[in-house]
């Protein structure tokens, strides 16, 4: 349940958020019978992860359902959207399919197989590529992707509709800001130079710590401190913890990127880290001032494993 701040803050927003009047659900209860059992123990985490992953049960019954209105399958539904955003006339490589559905071989050529059963899609060698293979829609995909897919929106518009458009949008940003710290982030080719670091998440910099007997602190691991580059010009080295940057806390690249987008006047970035067990403060002398927004990082894609590069 939220805390009695959040329910102050909520009637102070003059009846734009309810969350203070959220009835209990069944991961409060859960939250509740070990608070009661092990009061010692700390389960707050568990509010989070059970109740993404009780939601995303519910809702993938309910995709699945009106999947298999139109005889498919939510794995077959995905290959038959992705071919349709990404494959034009020619088709696209398996290659580059199952890289785009985050599959293995084995698991893509399976669902191939099915889908060309149905008559969905072909499978062709490349000429230019002897040994690549090209996947295509069929003219009886288009047409099934052409019916399902307003139903699909449809169908997604109404179970979240019990979320107004800010609240959706609120959740959407903060879902956004969890998964690109498992799946890292790149900068656009042409943006400029920041700091010269690759970072890993702080999920990862807890289990990296913990491992050699250091204090397990949620903050951005340097991998690697590119020479010559601003950090390392300022005293940054691998392995050292980013721990704040400027104000903010540094427990995710959005917050670090943030800090940047605070100090683009300046030119200046205060960096408090740990090497070891040892507290230091470096600042770095960033050669660049253009606002994060113009450059935005992004995700190589749903088989990256979450290394920020910046």
């Amino acid at each position: 349940m939220l805390d009695s701040v959040s329910s102050r803050s909520a009637h102070r927003d003059n009846g734009r958020w309810d969350h203070h009047c959220i009835p209990r659900d069944s991961v409060d209860a859960l939250l509740a019978s070990w608070a009661a059992r092990r009061p010692e123990l700390d389960f707050s985490p568990v509010g989070v992860i059970a109740r993404l992953g009780r939601v995303r049960s519910h809702i993938d019954a309910e995709l699945s359902t009106l999947f298999a209105a139109y005889g498919l399958s939510p794995s077959n539904f995905a290959v038959l959207v992705t071919l349709a955003r990404i494959g034009g006339e020619r088709g696209v490589s398996q290659r580059r399919l199952m890289d785009e559905l985050g599959l293995t071989s084995g698991t893509i050529s399976v669902r191939i197989d099915r889908l060309v059963e149905e008559g969905l899609v072909t499978r062709t060698p490349d000429p230019e590529l002897k040994r690549n293979t090209l996947i295509a829609l069929t003219d009886a995909g288009r047409e099934l992707f052409e019916r399902v897919v307003p139903a699909h929106l449809g169908n997604e518009r109404r179970l979240l509709s019990a979320l107004s458009a800010e609240e959706e949008e609120v959740l959407a940003a903060l879902l956004r800001k969890l998964l690109v710290e498992f799946e890292g982030s790149l900068p656009p080719h042409a943006a400029p130079l920041r700091l010269g670091l690759v970072l890993a998440p702080a999920h990862e910099a807890i289990t990296m710590r913990s491992s050699v007997g250091l204090p397990a602190l949620p903050a951005l691991l340097v991998r690697k401190a590119e020479e010559g580059g601003p950090a390392a010009g300022a005293g940054v080295t691998t392995g050292d913890l980013l721990t704040r940057a400027g104000r903010r806390e540094l427990r995710s690249i959005a917050s670090l990127y943030a800090a940047i987008d605070d100090a683009a006047k300046s030119r200046r970035l205060r960096l408090e880290l740990w090497r070891g067990n040892e507290s230091r403060h470096v600042t770095v002398r960033m050669t660049h001032a253009e606002p994060v927004e113009r450059s935005l990082a992004a995700t190589p894609g749903v088989t990256a494993r979450g290394l920020h590069v910046v």
